[in-house]
């Protein structure tokens, strides 16, 4: 899973970064600054709008500066205060209406990419305003009280200033904790308020960011992680345990209160968006959902045909588990079940493998070594699939334990090579026994290579293209990718399909990729489900456990964010199958000319971009390929 930011699945960032204010009183700096493409064909109104919204975006925030290289605000923090965040949707709006008075015919194939990419993004800006989602910031999935504690890990420290950066930084926190706060009090008075169920939790969060242990000894917080082999005697050092000690634990203190005392009980029972109507407003969540949508998916799909979509794939992924059952020992060691058939049969096996001990691991550095293993299997294979690989390492770490019980399975944190910080897989050990062993090949496609980080680490090494192409992305494109890194675990290792089953010769591994992807399919259903067709949370629960292998913690885990992000989770089976059905159909015009190295590099050679994008590329390079092979030599 991967938002563009810290976590690719953070609710909360991903709503304080799409709203999050401009910064006035910029200071320079001897660093990375917004870029233009070296092309001098190129539209300088183009290329002045784009140069624009990359400071507007470091502006917006800062953090999310300093991780891609821009250092000139390493000192700043996001700024969400009403007017700012006013403000910043005004300048968006105002260079939209500046884009949209260029000549669009006078652009080259560059320009329109990138011209129809900003529109995007700035159309997706102020078409979401009204929605005002900055008031709903927090859920125990995400919000200041889990990505401040783990920003400092994608930082660069480099020198003595990155350290007075950083301690400025901790130093600024408070205020953006009051702001959110005051954030979430409007949203109360006005009826914009999440449902209960996402929330819970996120006190507990912030009580722990303020313990007793860490009052003792500010040392031990998470916000003096970066200082800890420095002396003591330190100026920044002396700065960041006072920040620590006198304003950031007490804010965390207060926010856990605000949390527990006001936010928690005033926030909603019900749980579709589509309950959500202030100041009454009846429409309000229906058409939050439909926008979510086509941010989410970049597609005019309506709720129904989701949902359609949806019970077919669980139909169709079924039917090839009971395939994979059939192949495995299940039968052999569970005699008793050897007379059942279909949904028994599937019911039984998923109730035995949920429970076997022999598919768990008994300690959180076992799980962590095999996912390093199951990594160094697959980078070898890399270069038989693509012709072009990323500079940027990989590692593995654990989910710090704190955000363990409201985190998935696993996410990526992307690195970067200007900063000089790799990318990272990191892994959930909390509760051993709800990690099966069948879910990680598939999980390690997906969330490290070549998923989220062969296709994050190529974007961002992007040559002769404006910065803005590094950094944009689309849900259903990174997500739809990284789900459909999984199956190419089937054309890895000695015997790749069909003569074998690639990475996934066991039929218990083969039945993970499986149980993968029809968790994936079962988000199309829920997801629609609980926002469009009223669904209740139990009942969400119990689809999903009836149809997946996934442990009951983490079906709960997972209802509850589809709850929390509406929509976000129909991006990965749709972009998915978008992705699979552009390699059928250029392996059905290209026949022998097909070279599944170039499909995939021209999948992943303009970065994240709409679907609607990705086909023209693909149907471009169909033509130019067919071209080639019918020019005389």
């Amino acid at each position: 899973m991967t938002p563009r930011r810290p976590l690719f699945d953070s609710l909360a960032f991903a709503l304080l970064t799409v709203l999050a204010a401009a910064t006035p009183g910029i200071a320079s700096s001897s660093s990375a600054q917004p870029t233009r493409s070296a092309a001098s064909a190129r539209s300088p109104e183009l290329l002045a709008l784009l140069d624009e919204h990359m400071e507007w975006l470091s502006r917006r925030d800062p953090i999310s500066a300093s991780q891609r290289g821009d250092l000139r605000l390493n000192d700043r923090v996001p700024d969400v205060a009403p007017d700012s965040i006013a403000r910043s949707v005004g300048e968006a709006r105002d260079r939209l209406a500046q884009l949209n008075r260029l000549d669009q015919a006078r652009l080259d194939e560059a320009d329109r990419i990138d011209a129809g990419l900003l529109r995007w993004e700035l159309e997706g800006i102020v078409n979401g305003a009204p929605f005002r989602e900055h008031l709903m910031p927090i859920s125990a999935r995400g919000g200041p009280q889990v990505w401040l504690p783990q920003m400092a890990a994608q930082l660069p420290f480099q020198g003595p200033q990155d350290y007075e950066d950083y301690a400025t930084r901790l130093e600024r926190l408070p205020v953006l904790i009051q702001d959110t706060i005051d954030n979430m009090r409007t949203g109360m008075r006005e009826g914009i308020v999440p449902p209960r169920v996402t929330v819970q939790g996120a006190a507990e969060q912030c009580f722990a960011l303020a313990s007793q242990a860490m009052r003792d000894d500010p040392t031990l917080s998470p916000f003096y992680t970066p200082f800890r082999a420095m002396p003591g005697s330190d100026s920044s050092v002396k700065r960041a345990r006072r920040a620590i000690e006198e304003e950031i634990i007490p804010a965390f203190q207060a926010l856990g209160e605000f949390l527990r005392d006001e936010y928690i009980p005033a926030c909603r029972e019900s749980i579709g968006i589509s309950d959500l109507a202030p100041r009454g407003d009846p429409e309000y969540g229906r058409r939050y959902y439909q926008y979510a949508i086509r941010e989410h998916t970049t597609l005019d799909l309506t709720a129904d045909e989701i949902h359609q979509i949806g019970l077919d794939e669980v139909a169709r992924i079924q039917a090839e588990m009971l395939d994979v059952i059939a192949a495995s020992d299940f039968r052999e060691r569970h005699p008793e079940h050897a007379a059942l058939e279909g949904e028994a049969l599937l019911a039984a096996f998923l109730a035995s493998v949920k429970s076997d001990p022999r598919f768990f691991h008994e300690s959180d550095g076992a799980l962590l070594d095999e996912f390093r293993v199951i990594c160094k299997e697959i980078d070898p294979e890399l270069p038989r699939l693509f012709g072009r690989l990323p500079r940027l390492p990989y590692g593995v770490r654990q989910i710090p334990p704190i955000f363990g019980p409201a985190s998935p399975a696993a996410y990526y944190y992307h690195g970067s090579i200007a900063t000089g910080v790799p990318g990272y897989f990191m892994v959930n050990t909390y509760a051993l026994d709800q990690r099966p062993r069948y879910d990680m090949i598939a999980l390690t496609l997906h969330e490290a290579v070549p998923g989220h980080h062969l296709q994050i680490a190529l974007a961002q090494e992007m040559e002769d293209v404006h910065e803005f192409r590094r950094r944009v992305a689309f849900t259903a494109f990174t997500e739809g990718w990284a789900v459909y890194a999984e199956r190419l675990g089937l054309e890895m290792g000695a015997l790749p399909w069909p003569a074998g089953r690639g990475l996934y010769q066991d039929p218990y591994d083969d039945f993970g990729r499986l149980n993968f992807e029809m968790w994936r399919a079962l988000r199309l259903v829920v997801d629609t489900g609980i926002h469009a067709k009223g669904w209740t949370r139990q009942q969400a629960i119990d689809y999903m456990i009836a149809h997946s292998a996934n442990s009951e913690h983490d079906l709960i885990t997972e209802v509850d964010r589809y709850i929390g992000w509406p929509g976000q989770a129909l991006g990965y089976k749709l972009g998915e199958l978008h992705i699979r059905e552009l390699r059928a159909r250029a392996e059905r015009e290209l026949g022998a000319a097909f070279r599944l190295r170039d499909f995939h590099d021209v999948v992943l050679g303009a970065g994240g971009t709409p679907l609607g994008v990705l086909d023209e590329r693909v149907s471009a390079w169909i033509e130019r390929v067919l071209a080639e092979r019918e020019s005389p030599r």
